[in-house]
C-alpha cells in the first residue's frame, strides 16, 4: 500500500493547525475548479464546494470499514492538487474515494500519475453537460421553492448548466414591499439558517440578484396568465411547488410560451410518473413533459426498501412516519378541512394518514400490496423519522443488516440516498440540512430471525429538496461523468 502509516502525533494541536491550513488551501482549489471547469468535488458523497475550512476537516470523517475512521487532510491535499494541474471538463470526482483507491493501488507510481490515469476520461473534454443552459422558473415561493432556489443557485457553478431564470407567486399575497419580505424569508431561514451569499432587490424590474444571478419575479394568480418568452426565458423547466394540481391536465396548463417542461413537488396521479431519484430515475425521458418528485416521506424509504428487497426480500411490512408539523395544520385549534390536524401542531401529536407506503409501488411495482403506512405528526418543526417494519424472506443478524446498510451507504450507486450514522447521540436536529434523502440510524436497528425494524432520519424539507434538484437534472438532459468510475 503506498499509504505511510504515521504514529499519533505528540503535540495534538499543531497536527490539527496543519491540517486546518492544508484544508484552507484546499478551497481555492476547489473554487477554481468548480467555476472553470464545472468539476464538483466530493468526500464520499459529500460535497466540497462553497464550504469552510470547518466543513472540510469534518468532511473528512466517514465509516471507511466496521470501525468508525477519518481521512486525513494530509492524504487528500496532494489528490486534489494534482487534480488542479489537469485540463479537466465536466465532471463529479470523488477526492475521498480517489484517496483509498491511491492507497489500496498494488503498483508503485506518483499521484500525478495515478490521477491523470483515473481521470483520463475527463482530460481535454469539451463535452458540456448541456448544449445550452436550461432555464429553471419555481412556481410557488414557500418552503420547499425557498430551499431549491438556494439550492440552484449554489450550483450554479459556471452559469452553463441549470439557470434559475424567475419565480412565479400569486397577485393575492402582494404587499408594498414585497420583493424585499420574499428577499428576507429567503436570506433568513429559522430552521436552515442564514443563505451562504448576497441578495440585492431591484424593486424597478421585479427581480432579485442572488449571488450575482438576476431572477425575475412574476405575479401570476394562475398558469394562463404568465408568458415566459417576454421575459427571455426559452423551453423552461417549470418546478410547481404549490401542491395545488397533481393531475397532468392541470399540470399542462403551465405549458406557456417560454415553457417547455413540469416538475411536481408532490405525489402526482397514476397517469404521471413519480420519481424518487437513485430508485427509478431512469423513467425520466427528455421527450416526457411532466413528471413527479413523489413525497418527502416516499423518497426517505424508498431508497432503503428497494436495497433490502433486493437483498433479503420483503414479505410484507408497516411503515410508520414520525413527521415534523407542516404549514398545512394550523399553529392553535381551528377549523381544518382535514381529520385531526385542526388542532394546535405546536401542542400535539396529531395522528394522520400518509399515501407513503403506497406509492411505494408506483417506484418499486414488486411491493405493491405488502406495505401498510400511517404518520404521526410531532411538535418540531423540521426533520422526521421512518420506522420501517419488515418481515424478510430470509433470516439475517442485526450485524448483517447493518454493514450492508452501510456499505449502501458509502460504496454503492445508492450513496446520494442513503446516509448511515452510527452516533448513540442522534437526534433530530442533528440532521438538519443533509443532502441525503435518509440516514439508517444504525444504532437503533432491530433484528429478530427474519423480522427487521429500521429507523430512518430524514430533513423532510432539504433532503426532499435535493432529491428535486438531482431529477431537475436528470429531466433537463445533465449527464455528469463521475470519478473514480469503480464501485467499491
Amino acid at each position: 500500500m503506498n499509504k505511510v502509516v504515521r504514529p499519533l502525533p505528540e503535540n495534538f494541536f499543531l497536527d490539527w493547525k496543519q491540517r486546518e491550513a492544508l484544508a484552507e488551501s484546499m478551497i481555492p482549489l476547489i473554487g477554481k475548479l468548480y467555476r472553470e471547469s464545472n468539476v464538483s468535488t466530493y468526500m464520499y458523497g459529500k460535497s466540497m464546494v462553497n464550504k469552510s475550512v470547518t466543513d472540510i476537516m469534518k468532511s473528512h470523517r466517514f465509516v471507511r470499514q466496521v470501525e468508525q475512521n477519518e481521512l486525513s487532510e494530509f492524504d487528500t491535499a496532494p489528490i486534489l492538487q494534482a487534480i488542479s494541474q489537469l485540463d479537466l471538463g465536466p465532471a463529479h470526482i470523488d477526492i475521498g474515494k480517489l484517496v483509498v483507491k491511491f492507497q489500496n493501488n498494488k503498483q508503485l507510481v506518483s499521484i500525478q500519475k495515478f490521477v491523470a490515469t483515473e481521470l483520463t476520461g475527463c482530460i481535454g473534454s469539451n463535452l458540456k453537460p448541456l448544449i445550452q443552459p436550461q432555464d429553471i422558473v419555481l412556481y410557488g415561493f414557500g418552503r420547499i421553492g425557498r430551499l431549491l432556489a438556494r439550492l440552484l443557485i449554489d450550483k450554479a457553478g459556471g452559469g452553463d448548466v441549470l439557470r434559475l431564470r424567475a419565480i412565479v407567486v400569486r397577485k393575492g399575497n402582494q404587499s408594498a414591499n414585497d420583493l424585499e419580505k420574499r428577499a428576507a424569508l429567503l436570506r433568513q431561514d429559522s430552521v436552515h439558517g442564514s443563505f451562504r451569499g448576497t441578495i440585492r432587490v431591484l424593486d424597478e424590474s421585479n427581480t432579485l440578484v442572488i449571488n450575482g444571478n438576476p431572477v425575475r419575479v412574476i405575479y401570476a394568480d394562475k398558469p394562463e396568465d404568465v408568458d415566459y418568452s417576454k421575459y427571455q426565458i426559452s423551453d423552461a423547466l417549470i418546478v410547481d411547488n404549490t401542491g395545488l394540481w397533481s393531475d397532468r391536465k392541470n399540470l399542462q396548463r403551465h405549458l406557456r410560451p417560454g415553457a417547455k417542461k413540469v416538475l411536481l413537488t408532490a405525489p402526482a396521479g397514476d397517469d404521471i410518473p413519480n420519481i424518487v431519484y437513485g430508485v427509478n430515475h431512469h423513467q425520466i425521458n427528455c421527450q416526457a413533459q411532466v413528471i413527479s418528485a413523489a413525497s418527502c416521506t416516499t423518497n426517505a424509504i424508498v431508497p432503503v426498501l428497494k436495497t433490502i428487497l433486493d437483498k433479503y426480500g420483503i414479505e410484507h411490512g408497516h411503515v410508520e412516519t414520525v413527521h415534523a408539523y407542516t404549514n398545512d395544520q394550523n399553529l392553535i385549534d381551528n377549523y381544518h378541512a382535514g381529520d385531526r390536524r385542526g388542532r394546535s401542531a405546536a401542542l400535539n401529536m396529531v395522528l394522520t394518514s400518509t399515501g407513503a407506503a403506497k406509492a411505494v409501488a408506483k417506484a418499486i411495482p414488486e411491493l405493491a400490496g405488502k406495505l401498510t403506512g400511517n404518520a404521526i405528526r410531532v411538535p418540531t418543526p423540521n426533520v422526521s423519522m421512518a420506522i420501517l417494519n419488515l418481515q424478510l424472506s430470509q433470516p439475517v443478524t442485526r450485524d448483517q443488516l447493518n454493514e450492508f446498510l452501510r456499505h449502501m451507504a458509502l460504496h454503492s450507486e445508492y450513496q446520494q440516498q442513503i446516509g448511515y450514522t452510527v452516533s448513540t447521540e442522534a437526534v433530530s436536529t442533528d440532521f438538519v440540512g443533509s443532502r441525503q434523502a435518509t440516514v439508517v440510524d444504525s444504532e437503533a436497528t432491530i433484528v429478530t430471525g427474519n423480522n427487521v425494524v429500521i429507523y430512518c432520519w430524514y430533513d423532510n424539507e432539504f433532503s426532499y429538496s435535493c432529491q428535486v434538484v438531482r431529477c431537475v437534472e436528470k429531466f433537463a438532459g445533465v449527464d455528469w461523468q463521475r470519478y473514480p468510475t469503480e464501485i467499491e
